[in-house]
C-alpha cells in the first residue's frame, strides 16, 4: 500500500529532553489543530453516531465549543485534569474535544473500575471536572484532604452533580489553548492486572504521531466507517480507533457494549467498513445462528488484539468474509498505542506473530541485563519511537523503571525473527514454575483454543507445595466438553509438564480489562 505524502518524510528530531526519534516532519503541532484539519477537510460528513444521534464533523466542533465554554465557567484551565467515567456515547467524544480546546488533560477512566482504584487515581491526578454517568455516581470518591474537592457532571439525573446538558449554556467556545506539543494530552491509567493502576501520560505529539502512522498503515480513506464495540476509554479506542479516524475524517459508530447480534444489525445497517475486536468477538460473531441474515459486504478490515486468533477462527473468516482484510495489532499503553501491525497478506501464514514494526517505530529484544538479543531468542520487548509516552504521572520512580533513554519496556516476552515479525511469548508476571520448568501460558492458551467447544480461556498457576505451581485452566465453552478430551487434546499439542492438570468451566466471559485482556488477578483469586 503506497504510503500518504505525510509519512514520505520523517526525520530525526530531539523531544523531552533526552530523546532522539523519527518523526514526521508536516504534522499539526497540537491535537486541536489536529482535529480542526478534520472539520476544514469534511465539515458536513457524518463524524459520530451514537444511538439515535448523528453528529457532523461542524456539528462536533460547535457542540465541543460550547462544552468547553461550560467546563471554563466551573474551572477547568490549561493542564487542568478532566475526567471521564463515561461508557461509549456522544459526551465522552464531546467531553474530550471540549478538554482539548481549553488544554487540558482528559483523563478516561473504564466503567467497570471500582471506588478504591478511582480514588486512588483521583488522589493521584486531582481533577478539577469528573464527568460520569449517573448510575456510576456511588462509586465516585468523597473528596479529603488528600484529594482536593472536585465538580461533578453527570449525564443523565443525578442528586449532587451537575447536569451535563448545563454545560451547553454558558456561553460562546473560547479561544484554543496555546499548548506545546510535548504537553500531556491524556493520562490513560492502566487497567490493573496486577493491582492498583498507573498514570502514564501521553502527548499531542504521541497522539497525532499514533494517528496519522496507523491509519496510514491500515489504509483508512475518507468515508471510512467504523463501529466501535470495545471501551473508548482504552487507547484501543481511543487511539488505535479515534485518532485514526479525525486523521481520515471518517465515521466512528458507538456502541455502549459488544453483544454479537446488535453488533452485527448495527454492521449491517451503518454500512460498516472497519471495526477492532478482541478474537473472542470474532469468534461470538461467527457463532450467531443469524450471521448469514446481516449484509457486511462493506466490511473491509477487520483489526484485532490481545489475544491470537484461533486458526479455525481464522478460516471460518476467510471463508465468510472473503474481502476482509485480517490484521493482528499490538501495542501498550505506555507506548503511545499501536506499535506493530501483520499485514493481512501474511495473516494466515504467520498467525502466531503480532506483525512488524510501522513507521516510526523501533523495537528491540532486550535479555535481563538491558542488552540487546539476537533474532530468535527469548526477552522482554522493548519499544522507542515518537508516540511512546513520556512518563507516569508525578511518579519518577515507575517512569525511571519502565522507561530508558526514550525506549519503554512493555513486560511482555517475545521473540522477533530475522525478518523483523514479533511473537508474543507471555506476561512476565505470567510464565509459570512448574518444578523448575518455565511454561509460557500463552502457549497453553493458544492450543486450548483450537478446540471448536472454547471460546475463550486463561491459564493461571495453582500454587502447590513441590512444585510450586500446577497448570490450571479456565475455560468459557460454546458447549459442554469432558475434562479428559480437553486433556487429550492439549497433550497431542504439548509437552507433557505443559498439559493443563485441573480446570474451571463456565458459560460466563472471562473477566477482561477495556483493553480486552483477561483479568488473571482475578482468576486466581477465585482459586
Amino acid at each position: 500500500m503506497p504510503k500518504s505524502d505525510s509519512l514520505s518524510t520523517m526525520r530525526l528530531e530531539s523531544h523531552y529532553g533526552d530523546r532522539v526519534a523519527p518523526c514526521l516532519a508536516d504534522r499539526p503541532a497540537s491535537f486541536f489543530a489536529f482535529f480542526q484539519d478534520a472539520v476544514r477537510r469534511n465539515p458536513d460528513g457524518e463524524a459520530l453516531v451514537a444511538g439515535p444521534d448523528r453528529l457532523t464533523w461542524r456539528d462536533l466542533d460547535r457542540l465541543s465549543g460550547l462544552i468547553a465554554a461550560g467546563l471554563a465557567a466551573r474551572g477547568v484551565r490549561k493542564g487542568c485534569r478532566v475526567t471521564m467515567l463515561l461508557s461509549n456515547r456522544k459526551e465522552f467524544v464531546l467531553t474530550l474535544l471540549a478538554a482539548v480546546r481549553l488544554g487540558a488533560i482528559t483523563v478516561p477512566l473504564n466503567i467497570r473500575e471500582q471506588r478504591p482504584a478511582i480514588a486512588y487515581l483521583a488522589e493521584r491526578i486531582a481533577p478539577t471536572v469528573i464527568v460520569h454517568e449517573a448510575s456510576l455516581a456511588h462509586i465516585l470518591p468523597e473528596p479529603t484532604g488528600s484529594a482536593p474537592n472536585f465538580v461533578r457532571v453527570a449525564v443523565g439525573p443525578c442528586e449532587g452533580s451537575f447536569p451535563f446538558e448545563a454545560l451547553l449554556e454558558a456561553g460562546p467556545a473560547p479561544a484554543p489553548a496555546d499548548v506545546g506539543e510535548e504537553d500531556t494530552l491524556f493520562i490513560v491509567p492502566t487497567s490493573g492486572t496486577t493491582g492498583l493502576p498507573k498514570a502514564p501520560m501521553l502527548s499531542h505529539m504521541s497522539v497525532i504521531h499514533s494517528g496519522i502512522v496507523f491509519a496510514d498503515a491500515l489504509g483508512l480513506r475518507a468515508g471510512d466507517r467504523s463501529v466501535v464495540a470495545i471501551p473508548m476509554s482504552h487507547t484501543s479506542g481511543i487511539i488505535s480507533t479515534f485518532a485514526s479516524f479525525v486523521r481520515v475524517a471518517g465515521t466512528i459508530i458507538l456502541l455502549p457494549e459488544f453483544k454479537a447480534p446488535s453488533f452485527l444489525a448495527t454492521a449491517s445497517a451503518e454500512r460498516m467498513t472497519h471495526t477492532l475486536m478482541v478474537p473472542a468477538m470474532y469468534d461470538l460473531c461467527l457463532r450467531n445462528p443469524d450471521l448469514a441474515s446481516f449484509d457486511l459486504s462493506s466490511w473491509r478490515i477487520g483489526l484485532y488484539g490481545a489475544a491470537l486468533m484461533p486458526s479455525s477462527t481464522l478460516v471460518a473468516l476467510a471463508q465468510t468474509f472473503p474481502s476482509l482484510s485480517l490484521m493482528n495489532a499490538y501495542g501498550t499503553t505506555e507506548a503511545g498505542g499501536p506499535a506493530t501491525l501483520m499485514r493481512p497478506e501474511e495473516t494466515a501464514s504467520y498467525r502466531e506473530s503480532v506483525g512488524r514494526a510501522i513507521a516510526g517505530v523501533e523495537l528491540a529484544v532486550m535479555d535481563d541485563t538491558g542488552r540487546e538479543l539476537p533474532p530468535g531468542e527469548t526477552g522482554e520487548l522493548w519499544i522507542k519511537g515518537p508516540a511512546v509516552g513520556h512518563g507516569f504521572w508525578r511518579d519518577a520512580e515507575a517512569t525511571a523503571r519502565e522507561y530508558t533513554g526514550g525506549w519503554c519496556h512493555t513486560g511482555d516476552i517475545v521473540r522477533m525473527d530475522a525478518e523483523g515479525r514479533v511473537y508474543l511469548v507471555d506476561r512476565k508476571k505470567d510464565m509459570l514454575n512448574r518444578g523448575g520448568f518455565k511454561i509460557a501460558s500463552l502457549e497453553v492458551e493458544n492450543a486450548l483454543h483450537e478446540h471448536s467447544a472454547v471460546i475463550e480461556c486463561a491459564i493461571v498457576g495453582r500454587p502447590v507445595e513441590v512444585l510450586g505451581e500446577r497448570v490450571h485452566a479456565f475455560v468459557r465453552l460454546a458447549q459442554p466438553v469432558a475434562e479428559d478430551e480437553l486433556k487429550a487434546f492439549c497433550r497431542a499439542r504439548l509437552a507433557d509438564y505443559k498439559v493443563p492438570e485441573s480446570f474451571t468451566f463456565t458459560t460466563d466471559p472471562l473477566p477482561r480489562n477495556a483493553g480486552g485482556k483477561v483479568l488473571k488477578r482475578l482468576l486466581r483469586e477465585r482459586m
